[in-house]
């Protein structure tokens, strides 16, 4: 599907990648794995074409179809998210138009029986291509897919301009998902996406009719959606058919192996080297010792894999001792007519830590900025304990870096007199060394801000520590010195994130962020979803639905509900002929002869007929049903 030969990049004196190949087959679903830096989003690019290679090639199969999602949005800010959601069928129409002017070709009788047979071969192309992308479904495939992000039904009238970035770039998500491409390459999808869409995305794209490259942040989301990895490490590709988690296994395994071998055939060559020493020192033994060393020179050497195993080195200061209550709030927030957070009322106190979670735009930010003290209530107070100190990691914090200065200087803007002979030391234990502290903050990576930002962090020291979203552009490794680091950490801490495998076993209490309330569960992520599962509000909707169309039951009488039924029985069987009749009329447009036949356009449009009354009668069928089942 995909080959990928002896790929070279070199950036300045930086070898990106160094002649590494790569196959890419129909349906794998691929983890890219690697540490800020090492090429996976520029291998997504590489693969679609975004820029090409200093060396080597990348072939792709004629016909496959590729969708990368962009940073940058291309969207109509004017336009409302369905409408600009719809923008993802432009491909179907432009199949439909391929179809109908090989439609037309076959109709004008063509005598080259082979050029007619490609003709044939290309229709039942586009007429699969049609089924498979769900040509007469496009409204409702779209509303189902934006309303699985997050979306609610009235939002989807309304004009992206009214929507923060976030939003808009999940009506991107939404547009890339619309167009099925046959491979997906997505970078960073759910750093966009509250836990609920998280877990619908993973779902749809685990059932995915297609190939997927996909990176991410999130263990999890890789481990349930992937079943091959590819680890970028040291201009080089490896391979593991396995899960992510599976793979960090085969990964230990495989170093492991390595590591035994080497040593094993050190010990060997080490023994025949003094060998061929004593043996050289004899006259007559002095042949054999060359042909031992003509042995020792063509051996094959057992390397080990380079791995790049350096990582950040993150402690955050013992915290003075504050009061046993160190949050009390009871407040309001709006911003003009719209209401944020309404009447909530929570405390948190020493040594606790809490997790914010819910769907982007519940506050969940917003309340962290009324703690901290950058916005005011609307009503209400907050109220801090004895002693507080706040340490405060916003969502945009390595964004607000002075990205002239260099991180030498963005460090020693931020320190004491006292510390500045120390900072040098203190970016070495953050992976930044040597030259590295005189470089400006506008060329690092997004990663390598993080970094910088936390590194700013450690310069004082704090009791409270409020991280908003801090892993949307750390690697895992750098993820899990931070877990591990807020872990140990014995101050009290409020984690804004989305992250479940990050906040998995971190905090004591979850408060959920839902219709302007707070909901709280006395336990981690793990325990919030359990309980969630049974108090998800579209499962609530549906639970009224039922009990609503139950009590419309008890006005029914039982004939009614029979009619009910032999009403389905009868739509399953005119489904079940119109099936067995549009199959037929395929079979007969593939013949060789069809578009010589007079009538082929009749039956053409009969067909198109028949496939529109089986989606109504479908849709019939599942209402039917539903109704059914509420009244059970």
């Amino acid at each position: 599907m995909i080959n990928v030969q002896g790929l070279y990049i070199q950036y300045g004196d930086r070898i990106l990648f160094n002649r590494p190949n790569l196959t890419i087959e129909k349906n794998e679903k691929i983890a890219l794995i690697g540490r800020n830096g090492a090429g996976k989003s520029s291998l997504l690019k590489l693969l679609c074409g975004k820029f090409t290679p200093d060396e080597g090639s990348i072939e792709v199969q004629n016909g496959v179809t590729m969708g990368y999602l962009e940073q940058d949005l291309d969207l109509n800010y004017d336009t409302p998210i369905l409408t600009e959601a719809k923008k993802a069928f432009e491909h179907v129409n432009k199949l439909k138009q391929d179809l109908e002017k090989i439609n037309a070709e076959l109709e004008k009788g063509i005598e080259d029986m082979d050029y007619m047979t490609k003709l044939l071969e290309r229709q039942g192309d586009l007429f699969n291509r049609l089924e498979i992308l769900g040509g007469n479904t496009i409204e409702s495939e779209a509303e189902k897919i934006l309303l699985g992000l997050g979306f609610k039904s009235t939002d989807l009238t309304r004009k992206l301009s009214e929507f923060s970035g976030g939003w808009q770039m999940r009506v991107e998500i939404a547009k890339l998902l619309l167009k099925k491409p046959d491979v997906l390459l997505l970078d960073e999808p759910t750093n966009h996406l509250d836990i609920e869409s998280i877990i619908w995305l993973e779902k749809y794209l685990k059932n995915y009719e297609g190939t997927i490259v996909l990176i991410s942040h999130d263990t999890q989301f890789l481990d349930t959606i992937c079943n091959k990895t590819i680890e970028i490490d040291g201009g080089q590709f490896h391979e593991y058919k396995a899960s992510y988690y599976k793979y960090i296994e085969l990964r230990e395994e495989r170093i492991a192996i390595q590591t035994a071998a080497f040593k094993n055939q050190q010990k060997d060559i080490e023994q025949k080297e003094k060998t061929i020493k004593r043996f050289m020192a004899k006259a007559n033994k002095t042949k054999m010792a060359q042909s031992m060393q003509k042995q020792l020179d063509k051996m094959e050497r057992i390397s080990i894999d380079h791995f790049d195993t350096r990582n950040m080195n993150l402690r955050f200061p013992d915290p003075p001792r504050s009061g046993r209550l160190v949050v009390d709030a009871h407040c309001s927030k709006s911003y003009g007519h719209l209401k944020v957070l309404s009447d909530i009322q929570f405390s948190i106190e020493r040594g606790e830590k809490v997790a914010f979670v819910g769907q982007n735009g519940q506050g969940k930010s917003t309340l962290a900025k009324l703690i901290v003290g950058q916005i005011e209530p609307s009503s209400g107070n907050i109220e801090l304990g004895h002693n507080v100190e706040i340490g405060y990691y916003a969502q945009n914090q390595a964004e607000e870096l002075d990205r002239e200065k260099t991180l030498l200087e963005t460090m020693q803007d931020h320190s004491s007199a006292e510390q500045r002979p120390n900072l040098r030391s203190i970016l070495g234990s953050f992976m930044f060394s040597g030259e590295d502290v005189d470089k400006k903050v506008s060329v690092l990576s997004g990663g390598e801000r993080a970094r910088l930002a936390l590194a700013v962090m450690v310069l004082r020291s704090f009791n409270l520590l409020i991280l908003d979203e801090p892993t949307n552009h750390l690697d895992i490794q750098a993820k899990a010195v931070l877990k591990d680091t807020v872990d140990n950490y014995e101050g009290t801490c409020i984690i804004v994130s989305h992250d479940r495998e990050f906040l998995s076993g971190l905090t004591d209490k979850t408060y959920e962020f839902r219709d302007n309330q707070l909901i709280e569960y006395l336990g981690d992520v793990n325990y919030f979803l359990k309980k969630r599962e049974l108090d998800n509000m579209r499962q609530v909707e549906r639970t009224e639905k039922i009990t609503d169309q139950r009590e419309e039951k008890s006005k029914l009488s039982e004939d009614e509900v029979k009619k009910m039924k032999r009403k389905i029985q009868y739509l399953e069987r005119d489904i079940e002929k119109l099936e067995t009749k549009i199959e037929a009329v395929q079979n007969k447009m593939y013949e060789p002869d069809f578009y010589n036949d007079p009538d082929s356009q009749k039956v053409i449009s009969r067909h198109n007929e028949m496939k529109k009354e089986l989606a109504q009668k479908m849709e019939d069928w599942e209402s039917q049903v539903e109704s059914l089942d509420g009244f059970a």
